[in-house]
């Protein structure tokens, strides 16, 4: 238990302790802090208290305005700074408790708090590991004889994203223009994307940096891995299926793409391991782990219209559908040699389950526009209209506690004029 009373449905209790990097508008210079409760926690007010072996030399990583350089100091200045934050926030330590000076200056309200992206997102790379939506995708445009391209079970597939246009939460999305081609029977045209979708993903932040050259071997991905994020990965479906062939996504992808301000760490997700999914074939020796690392996190997806006057949930997955597992990304990322840096970013892709309402994307629920998405009240969707928010929000359930991600929203706004 923490002296910082923490609601039984909060997403941030002392089991959790969540990275991010937050600004006020009394002090808008930007820094580091841990959620507790309702609270933030401010880093740089209490770094001195992390006296441990490996981070008493390294307490400046606790003033910078990105978490890049604590992401490169390795799993056990992770550890140990969990530890470190575990007992001073803990109800039976004195240091913080009982000084109140100090505790009017390290603790923020969230409420009063402006979130930033939580690090420098030097490289972006979106992988397509959920089966179900892969074979859903798969069976749309080639039928299910097919859904599965040849190699997809073999590796885990995935494709070079956009960093710059990753946005924290709250940050509203332009519908993007481009070519399309809705009639394949005559040239394409130039307009407003039309069938805008959502995506729900999650992603995880790498570590220590690596030499170009060396490959990260599975068993030691661990070591690379900080902690993750709820993503939504906006796409222009209509864009994206006239661009892709031959090369994969571009402008239907770099639009935007929104990560929730939070990153849990592997340690406080550790409790919520599961086995790992069967997989047939046996992957290569490259790929080959028995170690669990995949994970009991229920996602949610919802939308408010404008015309809404509450948010309807559209969509419940988890992250345990997940056929490649993260250390396995990794690997296979790295396995020519590509060089890794703190704060590149790795998304899941399109997590869904599998039943209809669990489809991660619009795509799948409106089951490429034969169906409608009902909201409620007579309102009803196929693809997103102007005005719509998108919340997604992941939590893992413990006894008497959660170890959530906070939101992950954003607000679709009008294409700019043509």
């Amino acid at each position: 238990m923490s002296f910082i009373s923490v609601n039984p449905d909060s997403h941030f209790p002392i089991q959790n302790l969540p990275y991010g990097v937050f600004s006020t508008e009394e002090k808008p210079q930007r820094r580091i802090g841990v959620a507790i409760g309702d609270q933030i926690l401010d880093l740089s007010v209490v770094k001195h208290l992390f006296d441990g072996p490996v981070l008493k030399s390294n307490q400046r990583v606790f003033e910078q305005t990105t978490l890049n350089e604590l992401m490169s100091l390795g799993k056990a200045a992770w550890d140990e700074a969990r530890v470190t934050l575990q007992r001073i926030l803990s109800a039976d330590e004195t240091i913080l408790r009982d000084h109140a000076e100090l505790r009017a200056r390290a603790f923020v309200p969230q409420s009063q708090a402006i979130m930033h992206l939580p690090a420098h997102i030097g490289d972006y790379t979106d992988f397509y590991s959920s089966m179900n939506h892969a074979r859903n995708v798969g069976t749309m445009f080639r039928g299910p004889d097919n859904a599965l391209m040849p190699n997809w079970t073999h590796l885990p597939v995935g494709y070079h994203g956009r960093a710059s246009s990753v946005v924290v939460s709250g940050t509203p999305i332009r519908r993007p223009n481009g070519q399309t081609r809705p009639d394949e029977g005559q040239p394409p045209s130039f307009g407003p994307c039309r069938l805008f979708d959502f995506e729900l993903e999650m992603a995880f932040f790498t570590g220590p940096a690596t030499p170009l050259g060396s490959p990260i071997p599975v068993q030691k991905a661990d070591d690379h891995i900080f902690g993750m994020v709820v993503m939504n990965d906006w796409s222009a479906r209509d864009i994206q299926k006239w661009e892709y062939v031959p090369l994969g996504p571009f402008l239907g992808k770099n639009l935007g793409t929104t990560i929730s301000p939070w990153v849990v760490t592997m340690a406080a997700l550790k409790p919520f391991l599961l086995d790992n999914p069967d997989q047939n074939p046996k992957p290569m020796p490259y790929l080959s782990h028995t170690d669990k690392y995949s994970y009991d996190i229920k996602l949610e997806v919802a939308i408010k219209g404008e015309e809404m006057a509450q948010p309807a949930t559209v969509c419940r997955s988890n992250f345990k559908y997940m056929y490649w597992t993260m250390k396995q990304q990794l690997a296979h990322h790295t396995v020519t040699g590509c060089n890794i840096n703190p704060g590149d970013l790795m998304a899941s892709g399109t997590i869904s389950g599998q039943t209809p309402d669990s489809f991660g994307s619009m795509l799948e629920l409106c089951w490429k526009g034969t169906k409608t998405v009902d909201l409620g009240n007579g309102v009803t969707r196929k693809f997103l209209k102007d005005g719509d928010e998108v919340i997604m929000t992941g939590y893992c359930e413990g006894d008497g506690y959660r170890v959530g991600f906070g939101t992950c929203a954003g607000k679709v706004l009008p294409a700019l004029p043509l």
